[in-house]
C-alpha cells in the first residue's frame, strides 16, 4: 500500500507539470508558432487560426485527461475506485479521446487528400492508429472496472 502511495504522489506531480506545459503550449506557444508560420509562409496564413484551433482542442482534450486521471488517482487514495463516481471520469477520458480522434480524422483526410509526399500522411495515418488504440483500450478498461465495480457491491451485499 505505501508503494501505492508513493506511485499516487509521483504521478500527481508530474500530472502538474504536464498540465502546467500544456496551459504553455495552449496560451504562448501553439498560438506564436501558427503566427511565425504565417509570416514566414504568406501562401499558407490561411491555415493560422484553423491549425490554432484545432492545436488548442487538442492540448484541452489533454487537459480533460489529465484532470479525470486526477480525480481518478483521488478514489484510489480513498479506495473508491471501484464505485460509480470513479465511471464517470472514466467516462470523461472516453469522450475526450473520441473527441480528439474526430478532428483528427478531419485533419488527416484533409492533409491525405492536399498531400504531394506520401510521408505525412503515413505519419499521420500511424498516429491516428495509436489513438484509437488508445481509445479502444479505454472503452475496455471502462468495461472491466464496470465489472470490477459490480462485483465488489455484489460482495458487500453478501457481507
Amino acid at each position: 500500500m505505501v508503494t501505492t502511495h508513493r506511485a499516487v504522489a509521483a504521478l500527481r506531480v508530474f500530472l502538474v507539470l504536464m498540465f502546467g506545459v500544456l496551459v504553455l503550449f495552449q496560451v504562448m506557444s501553439l498560438p506564436g508558432q501558427f503566427r511565425h508560420m504565417a509570416e514566414q509562409s504568406p501562401d499558407l496564413a490561411y491555415l493560422r487560426w484553423p491549425l490554432t484551433a484545432v492545436s488548442v482542442f487538442w492540448v484541452l482534450c489533454v487537459q480533460v485527461v489529465i484532470v479525470s486521471i486526477w480525480k481518478l488517482l483521488t478514489l484510489v487514495k480513498k479506495d473508491r475506485i471501484f464505485s460509480e463516481a470513479s465511471l464517470k471520469w472514466v467516462d470523461a477520458i472516453v469522450w475526450a479521446i473520441a473527441a480528439a480522434w474526430v478532428v483528427f480524422q478531419c485533419f488527416f483526410l484533409y492533409v491525405g487528400f492536399n498531400a504531394d509526399d506520401p510521408g505525412v500522411p503515413l505519419v499521420l495515418f500511424l498516429m491516428s492508429i495509436g489513438i484509437t488504440v488508445v481509445g479502444l483500450l479505454m472503452v475496455v478498461m471502462r468495461a472491466l472496472l464496470r465489472q470490477a465495480t459490480t462485483l465488489r457491491s455484489d460482495m458487500e451485499s453478501v457481507i
